[in-house]
């Protein structure tokens, strides 16, 4: 399947050699020697993009109130690297071969995380992490006077340009490979000046700005500014779609938590069709933090498919965010999103078409990621 294209060939044959697609199509000889794989039952496709995702956290929802804040007081650093590793193998199995891990991640736990999969000692996607998420004063969090390091490390607070600056090159010094910001989770946000200085930074060291935008002046700022991708982009106005759209500014607009943020489900499905309607960049990613009986990691990121379906984004459209957009925002376009000769061998197989029924992805019967079988076809 070519989700770029939105079309399927059948009888397709793919060579592999040392992680990379060598060859495609009907008719080559296999060579002798080679490991068979018949996937013949199944549609086969590149791997899947989750571009907004936190594996390094996972929020307990009766011990930590279902507030993230809580859990960060919790589990130390070490332990949510743990749980990362199995976050990760969990994303994987799901059929995420690829990943943005967009912060909350303590101290580079995620850092961590993507080395140890580079190296071959976990099992994962491969993954462009963020490292400490950049804000303004008190990040995401409420923070007491006489408490006041209780936010740290979570966030690198950053109000001066000085402190932007430091932030930014701190982040690339540990392991980052994007910058990830809040714009506007407290009274006082960043500016559209504020932002563009900091895409302006980044931008020497060639990082990409994610920015988190919640409320409507937020997004605008971001949207104004130009910057990579708006992340939630809840309460964007249709003026801000349009902007983002002129700028050339993805939104990831994490649906999934139509699903699991109660009273706001209606609110995500109407600001996805507005944003699919006005022709906004669309990119998937879920922003799924929360343990949930019985779910993994996985199954909860590929459930944030049913707020695009519900919203009637088309199959197409929806694969196409999923895969080659994602791989596109996240600078990786020339190696994953697609099945082509030269580029990694990241493929999965699902048991119907999902062009035609995007259900399927939650039904992914083969994982290869890099020319590595992680899950067999059954």
């Amino acid at each position: 399947m070519d989700p770029e294209m939105a079309k399927a060939d059948a009888n397709q044959i793919i060579l592999i050699e040392k992680g990379k697609i060598t060859a495609i199509g009907s008719g080559l000889t296999i060579p002798a020697g080679a490991v068979v794989v018949d996937l013949s039952r199944f549609t086969v496709l590149p791997g899947l993009f989750d571009a907004h995702t936190h594996l390094c956290m996972t929020v307990q929802k009766q011990r930590d109130n279902g507030n993230y804040y809580y859990t960060t007081l919790n589990d130390p650093d070490s332990f949510r690297a743990i749980e990362g590793v199995a976050n990760a193998r969990a994303m994987l199995d799901a059929g995420f071969t690829t990943v943005r891990d967009v912060g909350n991640e303590g101290n580079y736990a995620c850092s961590s995380l993507r080395l140890a999969i580079q190296a071959g000692l976990a099992l994962g996607p491969t993954i462009i992490n963020a490292g400490r998420i950049i804000a303004p004063y008190g990040g995401q969090f409420q923070l007491q006077q006489d408490k006041s390091g209780l936010g740290e490390p979570e966030y690198f607070y950053a109000d001066t340009r000085d402190e932007m600056v430091k932030g930014i090159r701190q982040n690339i010094h540990y392991g980052a490979r994007v910058i990830k910001i809040v714009v506007d989770d407290q009274k006082y946000i960043y500016s559209a000046d504020d932002i563009r200085f900091i895409i302006e930074e980044a931008g020497r060291a060639g990082m990409k700005v994610a920015a988190h935008c919640w409320t409507h002046p937020g997004a605008h700022n971001a949207a104004l500014a130009g910057v990579a991708s708006i992340e939630h982009g809840f309460d964007m106005t249709d003026d801000d779609l349009e902007l983002a759209k002129k700028n050339n500014v993805v939104v990831v607009g994490t649906e999934y938590l139509a699903l699991s943020i109660p009273g706001t489900h209606d609110r995500w499905i109407d600001r996805l069709r507005r944003a699919y309607k006005i022709g906004v960049p669309l990119v998937y990613g879920t922003d799924a933090i929360d343990a949930q009986e019985g779910q993994t990691r996985g199954t909860l990121a590929i459930s944030g498919i049913e707020p695009w379906i519900e919203a009637g984004i088309p199959a197409p459209r929806l694969l196409k965010a999923m895969t080659i957009d994602a791989a596109r925002l996240l600078g990786v376009d020339k190696d994953r999103g697609l099945l082509r000769v030269g580029m990694a061998a990241d493929i999965i197989a699902t048991p119907e078409n999902p062009l035609e029924n995007a259900n399927t992805l939650k039904r992914v019967s083969f994982v290869m990621r890099n020319g590595v079988v992680i899950r067999k076809a059954e």
